[in-house]
Parts: structure tokens; sequence; C-alpha cells
């Protein structure tokens, strides 16, 4: 079959599975109107795209090696751009990066801005030459630019080995940091949209995940992800167009969201100037006083209030209080700190909470709101975090090998220019989501009455009841619902979109399967690329060179299995927050592997010793700045270095690296003639 005959099957295919996911949404709608319980359209969403992905999985199941490593390098270009995109948009980029936006306001485009511009670095800098190479994995690559060609059967020199070996570490640690965060929302949207348990959901998505990577490696994975992209367009960018007809009469949110934002900000300055807005904020600023207080008088103010808790449980035991308030008084003793220094944690902790439930509103529309040194601090966050973002994606493994998977280099420089036009399609549309959202709540949600709230409030605080994702409490209480007084996770908003703006039901079904299919194709890509850097680099090519190919398949397999067990058991313990996870994982693989696999295409001089200590330099760099300055890993935040977030690590990482490889480079011995040789033919143009 010629590559144009094998294309056009493919539109064909693809386009009678459009049309029946059509059909599938206008079924559940009537089926809505008819009656259908809520519950049952969600199982039917979940269950149906599950299916969908494991037939998929299952046709298209594998033990050849170059098919399952690298779908046998015949994937057309608009077709591995789709799916591409599918890898790419992850449950960060569709479930958080609107809620970021909520949150943060012109703040938060500093992901949009990153990643898409990473996009471009993607294209430009590394795609089309690790396809000239024609290898499988991104160790391949380093192991030979780094250390040499190897011996007659292919295997590593001790240099080369070492960089090898290096490159998976990194790897794995990428990836699996990253894959944490998908597994978590699948957990998220499984549990929200099937009822189980959180802990369950994960465990119930994690199935989906194995059938296509477990049975068919990227070949699999390839053309799920097509199907997968086509449901993460439609589900995203259906409720944002029904959003923006029902706030502006406007079907194109892109040009929509632009109309409301003076309204959004003269929503802004009504509510900054409520005085009811201004008293919950003054109780939220008592209580964090209150805590440091009790921060500046430990230990003496540990055990004063243990005392307290004691005193109050016998007052209700000594005057026969009813059983209610004796339990109450029983948990309250129960869940008080063991010992000042868990004190000093949960007060540090609540404190934190307090004072920035008590902060004025953050303007949407306005750059680095704040005092000359608060908007300093903020503006040099912004664009650190969009540095990290852009050369981290130029390092991320699961992206990069889907350079291996076209039949040229001519056709991965398409895929790329494809892959950032279906992007594109879902990241302009994002800030958009996050306006029409905001005015919704500012304007329908704030100055309700509390015991009128709509179902959706209930629902969702009801999720995850250890960490509620949305609440609502009356800390005035005077009956009514003020801004301040909701609490909504970055995580929550794109899920809850339709029903906060009163759609049908099928649509919040739609978005649950949209950003299912997101987290589940980057998750897919991730643990692929992390058994591939087991199997292939490790176990084929240091363990066992004489391996059959289906033995190599077998072991990636099994890996496989394990790797995704361990992310599932991690992302069960709650590790953070999904766009904090994402973050760490792009500054390290910006930190690590962004210098040696750049200077590797485009400086010569480049060699073993400076790949070695540049990588080394810049993850202990980046590993060293999270520890430092990051409380949830046992760091402070006045051990941040120019007030730099965490998350953003990779602004010293990466420099770090790049300087350490140049100047090791230059103190020794050059690369020999067969590696130069190396360099000419990646870089030549295809013939």
């Amino acid at each position: 079959m010629t590559e144009r005959s094998f294309a056009s099957k493919l539109r064909r295919y693809y386009l009678l599975f459009t049309a029946g996911f059509g059909g599938f949404l206008l079924s559940l709608t009537l089926l809505e109107q008819e009656g259908m319980p809520r519950i049952w359209i969600g199982y039917l969403f979940m269950f149906a795209t599950i299916v969908l992905y494991a037939i998929l999985g299952v046709l298209s199941r594998t033990s050849n090696v170059l098919e399952y490593y690298v779908a046998g390098r015949k994937v057309p270009a608009m077709f591995n751009g789709m799916a591409t995109a599918a890898d790419w948009i992850s449950a960060a980029s569709f479930i958080s990066l609107a809620g970021g936006l909520y949150l943060h306001g012109f703040d938060g485009l500093a992901y949009i801005m990153g990643w898409t511009g990473g996009y471009v670095l993607v294209a430009l800098l590394i795609a089309p030459y690790l396809r000239k190479f024609c290898q499988y994995t991104i160790p391949d690559f380093l192991a030979m630019r780094f250390g040499g060609v190897g011996g007659a059967n292919g295997e590593d020199n001790p240099a080369g080995r070492v960089v090898r070996i290096m490159a998976v570490m990194a790897t794995i640690i990428v990836s699996f940091t990253y894959v944490v965060a998908q597994i978590y929302a699948v957990g998220l949207i499984t549990s929200r949209f099937t009822g189980v348990d959180f802990s369950v959901g994960i465990f119930l998505g994690l199935a989906s995940i194995l059938v296509c990577s477990f049975l068919g490696g990227m070949r699999a994975i390839t053309w799920t992800q097509v199907a997968q992209y086509i449901i993460i367009l439609v589900a995203f960018l259906l409720p944002a167009i029904w959003m923006s007809v029902k706030l502006s009469d406007n079907p194109i949110p892109q040009v929509a969201y632009g109309k409301l934002l003076p309204k959004l900000s003269a929503r802004e300055a009504v509510l900054q100037a409520d005085p009811k807005e201004a008293e919950v904020r003054t109780i939220f600023q008592q209580r964090a006083d209150d805590y440091q207080q009790r921060l500046d008088n430990l230990p003496a103010s540990w055990e004063a209030g243990r005392r307290d808790a004691q005193r109050r449980l016998d007052q209700v035991k000594t005057r026969n209080a009813s059983l209610l308030d004796i339990r109450s008084a029983e948990r309250a003793l129960i869940a008080y700190p063991k010992n000042p220094e868990i004190a000093a944690s949960e007060w540090t902790e609540a404190h934190a909470y307090n004072l920035a439930r008590a902060r004025p509103i953050n303007p949407h529309a306005e750059p680095y709101a704040g005092d000359a040194e608060t908007s300093a601090i903020k503006r040099n966050n912004f664009v650190a975090l969009v540095f990290c973002l852009m050369l981290g994606t130029v390092a991320l493994p699961h992206i990069l090998m889907r350079a291996y998977t076209t039949p040229s280099v001519h056709e991965t420089r398409q895929s790329m220019v494809y892959a950032l036009f279906f992007i594109l399609l879902i990241y302009l549309t994002i800030p958009a989501m996050a306006v029409l959202v905001k005015y919704d709540i500012y304007t329908a949600l704030v100055g309700s009455d509390f015991n009128h709230l709509p179902g959706w409030v209930s629902y969702w605080a009801n999720v995850d009841k250890l960490t509620p994702l949305f609440s609502i409490t009356d800390v005035n209480r005077d009956g009514v619902v003020q801004l301040a007084e909701i609490t909504i996770d970055a995580d929550v908003l794109v899920l809850a979109a339709p029903e906060i703006a009163g759609l049908p039901y099928v649509v919040s079904g739609l978005v649950a399967a949209g950003g299912l299919a997101a987290a589940l194709s980057t998750a897919d890509g991730l643990l692929l690329a992390i058994s591939n850097a087991l199997s292939h680099d490790i176990y084929y090519k240091i363990v066992d060179r004489h391996a059959s190919t289906q033995k190599r398949v077998t072991i990636s397999k099994l890996l496989l299995l394990g790797v995704a067990f361990i992310a599932a058991y991690a992302a069960s313990q709650r590790p953070g927050d999904i766009i904090s996870l994402v973050g760490a994982a792009f500054s390290l693989a910006g930190s690590t592997l962004f210098p040696a696999l750049v200077l590797g295409v485009f400086w010569k001089r480049a060699n073993h010793q400076g790949a070695v200590a540049g990588m080394i330099a810049g993850f202990a760099v980046c590993l060293y700045y999270m520890l430092h300055a990051n409380p949830v890993l046992g760091g402070s935040v006045t051990g941040q270095w120019f007030h730099i977030a965490p998350t953003s690590a990779g602004i010293f990482g990466v420099p770090a690296g790049l300087l350490v490889m140049v100047v090791v480079s230059l103190l020794t011995p050059p690369q020999d003639s067969q590696t130069s040789a190396l360099v000419d033919y990646i870089r030549a143009p295809e013939k």
C-alpha cells in the first residue's frame, strides 16, 4: 500500500469515527431529554470511550519491535500531528490550565506562551534531526552522539554506556513525575462521573491506559491518540462555544471573551468595593493573625491549646450535652496536633491559606498586579516560567519519540506544523474558557442566597472529601455568597464549567470524556517512554544484546505494567495539584536533557565529558533549588533565589547545565572523527 493510499484510508476511517461520535452525542442528548438519570449518562460516556480505546488497542496489538517502538515509521504527517497534539494536551492543559487562568488572570498566560513557544523550538531544534538519526529512543541518540559509534554489533562504548544510563535515569524521573499528574486526573474524572472512591477511580482508569500501551506500544498509542484528539477537540470547543453564545451572543469564544473582559473588570471593581466582601476578607486576616500569634508563641501556645481542647471535652461531658456535641469535642481533641513540631507545620499551612483568602481581588486583565515590589516579583516569575516550559518542552522524551514515527524527515517537519496547529485550536480557547466561567460565577453565583445554591456545588464539594475541590462557606453568616467565601481548585474548573453555566448534563459527560482522553493519551506516551527506556536502553543495549525481538517486546510490556502500578499508587497519595507536578517535570527535563540534546546537534565540540558533567550539574542545581525553596518538600520560601518559585527551578538548572557542558567540553579532548561525521549527517538535508 502506498503512503498516499494509506493516508486516504485513514482519513475515511476517522471521518466515520467522527460521524459515529457525533451520533453518540445526539443519542445521549435525546435520552437525557427523555429523563435518563445523570449517573447513567456519566457511565455511558466513560464506558463507551474506554471500550473504544480498548478496541483500538486490541486491533493494533503487535510484537514487532519497529511497530512497538516507533509505529513502523509510517504514520502520515497530519495524523502524527494529531497524535502528537493528543500526547501534548495533557490533563494539565485540558483540566488545569483554564483553572490556573481563572485563579491568576494574566499571570497564568505564562503556561500558554511557554508551552506553545516550546513546540516551535521542538520543530526547529530537535525533531527533524532525531528523525534523520533514525533510532528508537532519546538515550539512543545521546549514547551514540557522546559515546562514539560503538562495537561491531552496535554495543555501546563505556562512555556511551554512561551517557545512556544517565539519559535513561533522566527520562524515568521526568516522565514519572509527569505521569503521576495524569493518573491523578484520571482518578479525579472517574470518581466524579461514576461515583466510585477517588483511589478506586485511579485504578479503574489505569486499565484504560494499559490496554493501549501494553498490547500495541507506539502503534496502538498512535491510532488511539488520533481518536482521542478528536474527542478532546469536540469536548473543549463545544461547551466554550455554547457558553460564548449564552453570555455574549457570539459563537466564537476566542473573539467573544474580548467583549466580556471589560464587563468582568467592572464587576471586579464592584466586588472590590463591596463592604461585605471586605468583612469576609477581614475575618480571614484575623484568622491568619491568630495562627501567626500561635506560631510566635510555640511551644507554650501548643500546650495551652491542648489544655483548652481537653477542657471543652470535659465540660460537655459534665453538663450532659448531646452525643453530637460530645463526639464533636472528641474529634477536635483527636485532630489537635500531637506535638509542637506538627503544630508548627499545620499552623504555618493554615496561616498561609487564610492570608491568601484575605488578599484583595486579583484583576484578571491586569499584568503583574500589586505594588512595585510585588509586580516585579510576578514579572520575574512569569518570564522564568515561560523559559522553563519552553526549554522543558524541547527535552520531553515522550514528545520527542514521536519524531521517529513518520516516514521521512520532511514529514516530521510537516507533522510538527500540524501538531502546533492542532494544539493552538485548544490553547487559543483556554483563555476564553477561563473568562467565560469567571464572568458566570461573578455575576450568577456571587450574591446568591446560601439556601438556594445550585446542585453542582454539593456535587463537586463531595468528590474528594479529604481535600475538597470546591467549597462555599458562609464566613460572615449573612446568608449571601461573597466571592471571598468561594474556594475553587484549578483542577475542577473545566470539568464543572458546563454545570456552572447551566448546560445540559450530556455536555458535562462530554467534557469528562475529553479530560479523560487528554490524561490517558499523555499517560500512554509517558509510560511507553519509561518502559522503552528500561527495556531497549537498559535491558537490550546493556544487559542482553542477544535478546530476541519477542523477548524485548515482552520485557517492555512487563516493565510498563510495573511502572503503571507504581505511578497509580503515587497518584493515589495526592502528591500535589496537577499543574505544579507538570511544572516540576518541565524544569527537570530542561535542566537535564536540553543542553545535551541541543548542543549535541549544533556544536561539534561538545563531547562525552561535557555531556555527563552538564547533565549532572543541571539536574543537581534544579533538584537542589526545588528542595531548598519548596515548603512541601522540606524547604522554605525564604530560601528562594530572587523570589523565583520552585516550579521554575529550571531557570537556574538550564544555564548551569549549559555552562558546565561548554566549559568541560573545552577543557577535554574533542570527540573522534566518526562522531563529527554523525553530526554532519544528521544536520545535512534529507536526500
